[in-house]
This record gives structure tokens, C-alpha cells and sequence, in this order.
């Protein structure tokens, strides 16, 4: 029998699951639904046992098609600094998952910067004082339902982003990824482990938190993940960003992955952390770790791509798909928007700014308001590229690079030949890649020459000139949203 690789990738909106086979071949795929609340601005929640229902109802319509028994080996690529709360004896969520989308923290964030404690955590954690890790939903959590951290001290009440709940209910093991670990801002990247400090400082207790482990474990076998018989191991576990970039053979120097989702990552091997320091516009993160220490990698996180679009979609009345082809069939002229919902990331790291809609008159239409949005993500991810150095290759994956007039236009802007990835799965994909080798069905060359051949090349074609006039206007109206951010946030304090 030949043998399989399951890999389940479990993202915001859906939990997908593919079967690959020893060639690297998908041979049979299922993905299920996954619905997401908002019960009050800037809040973003989701059902954390409807996550694992979606898991299991996607891993069993793709072993529909299948024998389980043929499947050696698990793959799993998670959303990242989204954050559950269960109860260690049950088994059960005690509030809703927190999405990495939640703003909640945002106030205790600006609290610990106005005391001092920027630098450090920037310096430890490599990353940003700022609400979208998960450090501070897992406070704003036991602050609601275990404010005097009893029983989370006690390691009764349990915390972990997605790939911890869902390891501790597929094979009784409370563990926690390192890459994923590394998003938390409670990791300290010297030493690979939970930082007691930053937990003092965050009010999570050690004993809250899974044991942090490698990329490939040990995580345990499946126990109950029908129609998988029980003992199936799972070999691999990346953050979704970092399976992607595995996907891409992104461990070669020179590549930068962009993933062009509802926000956008952009992220890069590194040979150690410290380049994204205090000030920085860019992360520093573990990519992943195979056992031989960790790949540093620097990310840059863009709060809002693919979102801005299917925004003004639902502003116009029409679908994503329709702004898309709007946008690549018209010139904005001098109409840009600038879309700072819910503030800006990388590389300002702005929470105040606010979005701007500018250039326009009485003669614009909806074709100019489309490229206007499409071109907002191409500036967005122009500027992070600067802060990493070497850069010969823009991978793209993501929903958004169906648009080859934003591949283009990428490619122009940012003077870099964009790779797009005609494998659409990038995130699973990559899970199954790293349990493929832990299975040796395949090799890293193997995985080189794979992720080469899957992609179709777009290169430069825009004069300096062109370049320089888009890039002044464009932050021309960016400085404007962050100073009506700052006028806003002033008049009102």
C-alpha cells in the first residue's frame, strides 16, 4: 500500500485537508467551514470546538476517498496568535477562541509602552508591543475568568494558540510549536523557551502554557480522528505563514514569501534574530526548528490586503473577484486609499492611524476605487521589502495572486521578479513537506526542484522614475493617516 501523508490546515475561515502521496502528488482533498463573530469592535472570535469540528469533518471527507490505513504520517499548519482557553480536566473551552485579529489588548499594550517595557519585550520576544500577539488575549482572558490566576496557576485552566487545543484533543499532549510559541511574546529566542519575566509581565502563569517543542515534535499519535486509526503520528506542526514559506523551499537565502490573504505576511530566513530590534520595521520569529535548533526568520505583518478589498466589495455591492477584474482593466489616476482599519502594521506599527480615501472628485468611479485598493496592497508590501536586505525573489502565494495585475504591479514597484506559485495550498502544502521528510519519502532537494517548477515568473518592467512618483504619493497619503490618527487620538485623551 502505498503510503500517505495527511496534512490538515486549519486557517480563520475554513480547515482544509489534503492527502499527498510519496511523489508529492495531492491525491485527494476536503475542506470544511469555520464562522467567525465580532461581538463588539474590535473584537474577533470564533468557537473553539467548531474548530475542532471543522478538523475532524475535513479529515473525514478526505479519507473518503482514501483507505486510512495507507496514512503513515499527519502534517498540521495552524492560524497563529490566536489564543484558547480550556479546562485541562474537561477538555472543554471555557470562553471563546480570541482570533489573532482581536484588538482587546490594545489598551493594556499602551499601558506597558507608556511604563517602559517596549524594548524588552522587542528585544526578547523580537516582536512589537501590540494587541495582535498573544500575550495579551491570554491575559485579557484569565482576567475574566480567572482574575486571581488560581486555577490557571494550578494548571487546571489550560492557554495556547490553535496548535496546542488542537494537539492536547487529537493526542492528549499539551505541547506547543516553537515557531507558534515564538508569536506569543512570551518566548524568549535565546533560549527557545517560555521567558518568566515577560509572564510576569503579561500575568500568565508557567503553568498555563504547553511545553514547547520542536517542529517535528514529539507530538504524539491521533487517538480519536475518525476514520484514522489510532496511532497515526503527527510528525509536523508550522504556523500557517511558516508552512507556506517551507512550501516555497523558503529556506534558501534571497527568498522573501508574501502571502497575499486577508492580511498579508512577509517573511524571510534569517541566520539569527536581532536585526529586528527596537525600532524596527520588521519581526523577528522562528520559522521552525527540525531538531537542530531553530530558523530564524524576519516577518513583517500587513493588517489589511485582501481584507480592503473584500470591503470595498461589499461597500459596491459586487464580489471580491469583481473588484479584482475591475482593478485590472483601469488606472487610479491620483485616487489612493490608504487602509488603516484598525490601524496600521508593519512597518509603522501604528494603531492610531486611520484609513483615507484621497484623490478623488466627482468623475471617479468604481474602476478607479478598485485599483486604488489593489494598489494599496502592492505599497503596503513595497514597504517592508526595504527593511530585508538580499532580496532576490518575491514568492507569492495567497488568494490574491489571481490577480495577475497585482503580480505585475509588484513586480514594477518593488523592481523584484515575483514567483507565483500555481499551487494554491501553500500552507497545508508545507506541513505535509516537513512530515514527508520526517517519513523520508523525499528530500530537500527534492522539495528545491518542486517548488521551482510549480511557478510562473514576473519581472520588472517600470522605469525609476515611475517607481519614485508612485511611491512619494502613496506615502504622501499615508503620512496623512497617521497624522489624522494622532489629531484624533490627541483631541480625544
Amino acid at each position: 500500500m502505498e503510503p500517505l501523508v495527511l496534512a490538515i490546515d486549519q486557517g480563520t475561515g475554513s480547515t482544509k485537508a489534503l492527502l499527498v502521496d510519496a511523489a508529492g502528488q495531492v491525491v485527494a482533498r476536503a475542506s470544511a467551514p469555520l464562522s467567525q463573530s465580532h461581538p463588539a469592535p474590535g473584537l474577533a472570535e470564533q468557537d473553539a470546538e467548531e474548530l475542532l469540528g471543522s478538523v475532524r469533518d475535513a479529515v473525514a471527507a478526505c479519507l473518503r476517498q482514501a483507505d486510512p490505513r495507507a496514512v503513515r504520517g499527519i502534517g498540521l499548519s495552524t492560524q497563529r496568535e490566536s489564543v484558547v482557553l480550556w479546562d485541562a480536566a474537561t477538555g472543554r473551552p471555557v470562553a471563546p477562541l480570541v482570533g489573532w485579529q482581536d484588538q482587546r489588548g490594545a489598551d493594556r499594550a499602551a499601558q506597558l509602552l507608556d511604563e517602559g517595557y517596549g524594548d524588552l519585550v522587542r528585544s526578547r520576544t523580537g516582536l512589537p508591543l501590540d494587541p495582535m500577539f498573544s500575550a495579551l488575549k491570554m491575559g485579557a482572558l484569565l482576567d475574566r475568568h480567572d482574575p486571581a490566576r488560581e486555577r490557571s496557576g494550578r494548571g487546571e485552566l489550560r492557554l495556547g494558540t490553535v496548535d496546542a487545543w488542537l494537539l492536547d484533543a487529537l493526542t492528549g499532549e499539551f505541547v506547543t510549536e516553537v515557531g507558534n510559541a515564538s508569536r506569543t511574546q512570551l518566548l524568549n529566542l535565546a533560549t527557545g523557551d517560555w521567558d518568566d519575566e515577560l509572564l510576569e509581565i503579561f500575568g500568565v502563569p508557567r503553568a498555563a502554557l504547553g511545553r514547547v517543542v520542536a517542529s517535528t515534535g514529539p507530538f504524539g499519535t491521533v487517538r480519536d480522528l475518525d476514520p484514522l486509526p489510532a496511532g497515526v503520528p503527527v510528525l509536523a506542526v508550522l504556523g500557517d505563514s511558516h508552512a507556506a514559506l517551507f512550501a516555497h523551499a523558503g529556506w534558501r537565502p534571497g527568498v522573501v514569501k508574501v502571502t497575499y490573504g486577508t492580511g498579508s505576511s512577509v517573511m524571510t530566513v534569517a541566520e539569527s534574530p536581532g536585526l529586528g530590534g527596537p525600532g524596527s520595521p520588521v519581526c523577528d520569529t522562528i520559522a521552525w526548528s527540525t531538531g537542530q535548533g531553530p530558523t530564524f526568520a524576519r516577518e513583517a505583518n500587513i493588517r489589511s490586503t485582501g481584507r480592503t478589498l473584500t470591503w470595498l466589495a461589499d461597500l459596491l455591492g459586487i464580489s471580491a473577484d469583481q473588484v479584482v477584474d475591475l482593478a485590472a482593466g483601469s488606472d487610479a489616476g491620483d485616487v489612493t486609499l490608504v487602509p488603516a482599519f484598525g490601524g496600521l502594521g508593519a512597518p509603522w506599527w501604528d494603531p492610531r492611524a486611520v484609513p483615507v480615501l484621497a484623490g478623488f472628485d466627482l468623475g471617479t468611479g468604481r474602476e478607479q476605487l478598485a485599483r486604488a485598493a489593489l494598489e494599496s496592497v502592492a505599497h503596503q508590501v513595497d514597504d517592508v521589502l526595504t527593511a530585508m536586505p538580499g532580496l532576490r525573489r518575491i514568492v507569492a502565494d495567497g488568494g490574491l495572486t489571481r490577480s495577475t495585475a497585482l503580480m505585475r504591479l509588484q513586480a514594477g514597484l518593488s523592481d523584484v521578479e515575483v514567483a507565483r506559485t500555481r499551487h494554491h495550498e501553500l500552507s497545508a502544502g508545507g506541513a505535509a513537506d516537513l512530515a514527508g521528510l520526517g517519513l523520508g519519502l523525499w528530500t530537500t532537494g527534492d522539495l528545491e526542484r518542486r517548488a521551482d517548477g510549480d511557478v510562473e515568473i514576473f519581472t520588472p518592467d517600470w522605469s525609476a522614475e515611475h517607481r519614485r512618483a508612485a511611491a512619494a504619493r502613496w506615502h504622501q497619503r499615508l503620512t496623512v493617516a497617521r497624522d489624522l490618527g494622532a489629531r484624533a487620538n490627541g483631541s480625544t485623551s
